[in-house]
């Protein structure tokens, strides 16, 4: 049996003689085996016979290069749905419908079926119309599954895939721009061997389509071979084509672009075209969620790093031992490689090296020994030595390696490392640089920036701290002050639909306390807010708060909801058998099933100001602080509706000397109603003059939450 005889089929071809819609069987080489009764009566020419012609031949010539394209994708087991213009036996030419699906037997694929609706007559029209109801279906489905995608991944899946087959694209791209002048690709499929790496990175000012709609925010729509050659001649087009550029859209940036590729003349309905621009909107705002998701997560596990590793530095007077931990504390999360030296003498001396591999870090070692930085060289450790400025080289390229390599066996180590990026530091004490502090990535492939630079300088500062052991206390003590002021949000998240007010006030000038708050909008709607007060003040609480609004926004990244977030909590303390007393509050706000859920450790119960102006207490705590011998905790449940306002707080609010707390209470649930003002914050400032004490020296923090109605 051949593959051009009809037996090899895995269904009989002479069935698609039932249907009025033209039918193509053609072997993998484009052949074709079998053509239906419509086909025939459409296509075939006066005495030539469609069987063992070429399938192609049906289209222009200016389009068979682009529809090979399409016999690959579809050879390759991945169907195909486009618009074509076709040529009938007649001569005549008419906008078509083409579908494309693999034919397999044992396995493989071993032909295609192609099924041409011709909207050239009344009954196609009609099929047309019929035809791009579906491919609006299919967008309409794409577009729910850009709002419901979590990684970058996803979306440019979905971008490269879904799209690209709900419309017929054989080639698409997903762009976003990098900085102001670069473009970076972060999806294709369908491009030639080779192109993803010639578009990996390129300046804005490339004449590209993405280029084009990326700086001017516009659709762009280019039909033919010959117009896309005249305005992109870089594009090595071969082949009737048409691309459709759409911008990716957030306020009023433009952060990118997606590009779609069809084979032949391709015009679009403007409905299509409607559809395809909220798909980018819908996209673009995916990304931005995705990024601003990924950011919060970077900052809390920075804020989470900067808490141990001040620890770690206030912990001990041995500088060295502490800056060896504070090096491994930085592998893997925000480094492949982390290096400290110190001046001594005139030469930098390595007082720590980091790696995953124990194996990678006698290897830093023993390149120190044998090729030791160059004290005079224009860049480098020693010009961070004697400037007392950072250096940041965002990517490391084969140039710089050979530029500062000594020999051919230090080129080959460089190399052999991947070294990507990198990041130089001083450690600055009183004016004077008393080491460094190096980043590399490498396998992780990541990129530094600026953003990396402030953090990074941001941890040197306190590890000087370790290094000048004459100002040991005092420098400990504004490292504890800067971590709060770090660790607690000047400007919480915005949440569509709530409003969202804060009010934070330590004790003292100088003093540190324990006081923490957070709101965390959960991405479907619902928001998480929590306040919390660890008990006593200084270095230790300041840390123990950064450390536990860290954990909690952890925690609620995985499972918001109060009990399991309370129960991971419990579960933390009775492993790390902390002597630290913690009281916390934790609410779930709703919208949609118009309640709210709260569990409380210990702390003040929040309060709520109804939209009709009643006033309401939530349930006291149900369990001791955390630390202490855990008990139950309950999780409560209570209506929580448009107009409703919900305020936590710490205890330094409500207390007062030689006065019982539910006086406190009581006194705050009548001053409530002044919050009922338009703007939120300002009935925040109202409401804590009229209810904490002046004459008392207490820390007070609070968090208002207004679902809008």
């Amino acid at each position: 049996m051949t593959v051009n005889s009809p037996e090899c089929w895995p269904a009989e071809p002479r069935l698609l003689d039932a249907f009025d819609t033209t039918a193509f069987v053609a072997d993998a080489g484009g052949v074709i085996v079998y053509a239906n009764q419509a086909a025939r009566r459409l296509y075939a020419r006066a005495g030539r016979a469609l069987e063992g012609s070429d399938l192609l031949g049906l289209f222009e010539e200016s389009e068979r290069v682009a529809l090979a394209q399409v016999v690959r994708q579809v050879l390759a087991g991945s169907p195909w749905t486009g618009r074509l213009e076709v040529a009938r036996a007649d001569s005549s030419r008419h906008g078509a419908d083409v579908r494309c699906a693999p034919l397999f037997r044992d396995d493989g694929v071993v032909g295609l079926l192609w099924v041409i609706e011709d909207s050239g007559s009344d009954r196609g029209e009609g099929r047309a119309a019929r035809r791009l109801s579906e491919r609006l279906t299919r967008l309409a489905r794409v577009t729910a599954e850009l709002v419901m995608a979590d990684t970058v991944e996803a979306v440019t899946k979905i971008v490269t895939s879904h799209i690209a087959d709900a419309v017929g694209a054989t080639v698409a791209t997903l762009m976003l721009r990098e900085g102001e002048d670069t473009v970076r690709l972060v999806g294709l499929r369908g491009g030639r061997e080779g192109e993803a790496q010639q578009w990996e990175r390129f300046s804005i000012d490339t004449p590209t389509p993405v280029s084009d709609v990326i700086r001017t925010g516009e659709r762009l729509i280019v039909t033919g071979e010959a117009a896309i050659a005249e305005r992109y001649p870089n594009l090595e087009t071969r082949g009737e084509r048409s691309i459709i550029c759409l911008p990716l859209r957030v306020t009023a940036r433009t952060i990118g672009a997606v590009g779609l590729s069809f084979p032949g003349i391709r015009t679009m309905d403007a409905a299509e075209l409607e559809f395809l621009e909220i798909m980018g909107d819908t996209c673009a705002q995916a990304l931005e969620r995705i990024n601003a998701s990924d950011d919060a997560a970077k900052q809390t596990a920075r804020l989470a790093f900067l808490a141990d590793a001040s620890i770690e530095l206030a912990s001990s007077l041995d500088y060295e031992a502490t800056l060896s931990k504070v090096a491994r504390l930085a592998v893997p999360t925000f480094a492949d490689w982390c290096a400290i030296d110190v001046v001594q003498d005139g030469r930098l001396n390595r007082l720590a090296v980091a790696h995953v591999d124990p194996a990678k870090v006698e290897l830093a070692h023993s390149l120190q020994r044998k090729y030791p930085p160059d004290p005079n060289a224009p860049t480098g450790p020693w010009e961070v030595v004697r400037t007392g400025r950072a250096q940041l080289i965002p990517e490391i390229t084969d140039e710089m390696l050979v530029a500062a390599a000594r020999d051919e066996d230090q080129l080959r180590i460089g190399r052999d490392l991947q070294l990507r990026s990198a990041l130089t530091v001083p450690l600055k004490a009183r004016g004077r640089v008393l080491g460094l502090i190096t980043w590399v990535t490498s396998e992780s492939g990541r990129r530094y920036g600026p953003d990396d630079l402030g953090f990074a300088e941001h941890l040197a500062r306190r590890a000087s701290v370790a290094i000048d052991n004459a100002e040991l206390h005092s420098q400990t003590l504004a490292a504890a002050v800067q971590l709060q002021r770090a660790v607690l949000p000047d400007i919480l998240p915005a949440a569509a639909g709530w409003q969202v007010a804060n009010y934070y006030s330590p004790s003292g000038r100088t003093d540190v306390c324990g006081d923490f708050y957070d709101a965390v909008p959960i991405g479907d709607g619902r928001l998480a807010v929590f306040v919390g007060d660890v008990m006593g003040r200084g270095v230790a609480a300041a840390a123990a708060m950064a450390q536990m609004r860290a954990a909690v926004r952890a925690y609620t990244a995985v499972d918001p909801t109060p009990e399991a977030v309370m129960s991971k909590l419990d579960l933390l303390f009775a492993q790390n058998e902390s002597e630290q007393l913690v009281t916390l509050v934790y609410v779930l706000l709703d919208p949609e099933s118009d309640d709210l859920a709260v569990a409380n450790a210990g702390h003040p119960p929040p309060v709520i100001l109804r939209r009709d102006l009643s006033t309401e207490q939530l349930p006291l705590a149900s369990g001791p602080p955390l630390g202490a011998t855990p008990g139950h905790r309950e999780q409560v449940t209570m209506p929580f509706g448009g107009g409703d306002t919900l305020l936590a707080f710490t205890d330094g609010l409500v207390e007062r000397r030689d006065e019982d707390i539910d006086q406190g209470m009581g006194r705050l649930l009548r001053t409530l109603p002044v919050m009922a003002g338009p703007d939120l914050p300002t009935a925040l400032d109202h409401l804590i003059r009229h209810t904490r004490d002046p004459s008392q020296d207490d820390d007070v923090a609070a968090l208002a939450v207004r679902r809008v109605v």
